[in-house]
């Protein structure tokens, strides 16, 4: 008889509970995540011998938990943190929320819902994924810096800089400002020190990039010989889909990551909606893809147009391309997976999450309403940033 013990985890400490296939509670405990704690929790778990580990968030909060129990030989599937609320609210009736009602949600979301994510890990991919994570923390530090230098600008030259700057350019422009005043003094000591803020933010930028394709090309990726995907959104892409296997087919794949319109119809009304869901770092990745090939003449601004001669809005029109190119890095992804599945031991593709979890509820829903097939894609000499 396997056992769902569910787990609501934060940084300091995790809250766990057992139930039986029947729902039924077994034990409960509270445990903190230091060496000790977590030994406790694991002896705790071990003395059922068939078990399976359900914590919430293995992507967010719950990772370093689920991480370390895949490490110690665990079988740990992700419960996702609205499928969890959700269960919250029925199981209660109420909206109250404590760390034993969420241990209590989570094991019975891992109980009846299909489709739950088996964890694993893969040493490459949770590099990938914590380079991506500063990559894009370098782009947000570059961005609150331009920021701050334009508001400076702006009251030390007339109408202020260009929007696209670079640091090159801002020196430059600093340079024609004679001090009058101790406040313009200030004011012009602040624009140089910013702009050595983001002399400093480029090279790691540049320093990022380079580490980031060097380890997408040594994992035998071509996502970015796609016109618009990086090496921040190869990587990206890479340690968030995990295996590619564990989507049925592009439309499971494209409702994950957020570009599969919703179905929204009643009755003889047949309509769909903007899906608000998914995994939204992927979506984004997308949006970048959508319009980086919109700024050239790429097969993507040519789907872009034929939308709008139809009749669609521009943003009709946008999310249409989105859609299509979710199509289109699935099938690059897919491709580039069984070929280091054909090159033997040494190539298998790594994962973060499986399919299958539990087996009470082995059954799939139903697919997305399905899209055009991909559209022939433009290979760049020089692909585009991201």
């Amino acid at each position: 008889m396997t056992v769902i013990i569910g787990m609501d985890p934060h940084k300091r400490s995790a809250t766990i509970e057992t139930i039986d296939p029947t729902g039924r509670v077994l034990s409960t405990g509270r445990y903190t995540t230091d060496t000790d704690g977590y030994a406790q929790m694991l002896a705790a778990g071990r003395q059922f011998t068939d078990r399976v580990w359900a914590v919430e968030g293995c992507n967010g909060i719950g990772r370093h938990l689920a991480h370390r129990l895949v490490h110690d030989g665990e079988t740990v599937i992700d419960v996702p943190t609205k499928l969890s609320a959700q269960v919250r609210v029925f199981a209660t009736g109420n909206g109250r929320k404590t760390d034993p009602v969420d241990a209590h949600s989570v094991a019975l979301a891992a109980l009846h819902a299909p489709n739950l994510r088996r964890v694993h890990t893969d040493p490459e991919l949770i590099a990938l994924g914590m380079l991506a994570d500063r990559r894009d923390g370098l782009g947000h530090a570059r961005t609150d810096t331009l920021n701050r230098l334009h508001r400076l600008l702006l009251e030390l030259i007339p109408g202020g800089a260009k929007r696209f700057l670079s640091s090159r350019q801002a020196r430059e422009l600093i340079s024609t400002i004679t001090p009058r005043d101790p406040g313009t003094t200030i004011q012009r000591r602040l624009v140089l020190e910013l702009i050595d803020e983001l002399e400093t933010i480029d090279r790691k930028i540049r320093a990022a990039d380079k580490e980031l394709r060097g380890l997408v090309t040594d994992r035998g990726s071509t996502l970015m010989d796609l016109h618009g995907i990086g090496p921040s959104s190869a990587a990206r892409l890479l340690a968030d889909t995990g295996d590619i296997h564990r989507f049925r087919n592009r439309d499971r794949f494209a409702s994950w990551n957020g570009t599969a319109p919703l179905d929204a119809s009643s009755g003889e009304q047949q309509r769909h909606r903007l899906s608000r869901a998914g995994n939204r770092k992927i979506n984004r990745v997308l949006h970048i893809m959508a319009v980086v090939q919109l700024r050239h003449q790429t097969a993507g601004r040519a789907y872009f147009d034929a939308r709008k001669a139809g009749g669609k809005t521009s943003m009709e029109a946008l999310r249409a391309l989105k859609r299509r190119l979710s199509n289109v890095v699935y099938a690059r992804v897919l491709t580039d997976q069984r070929r280091r599945e054909l090159a033997g031991p040494g190539g298998q593709s790594g994962t973060t999450t499986d399919s299958s979890a539990t087996g009470f509820n082995p059954h799939t829903g139903p697919s997305d309403e399905p899209q055009p097939g991909p559209t022939k894609q433009v290979n760049p000499k020089t692909p585009s940033r991201t």
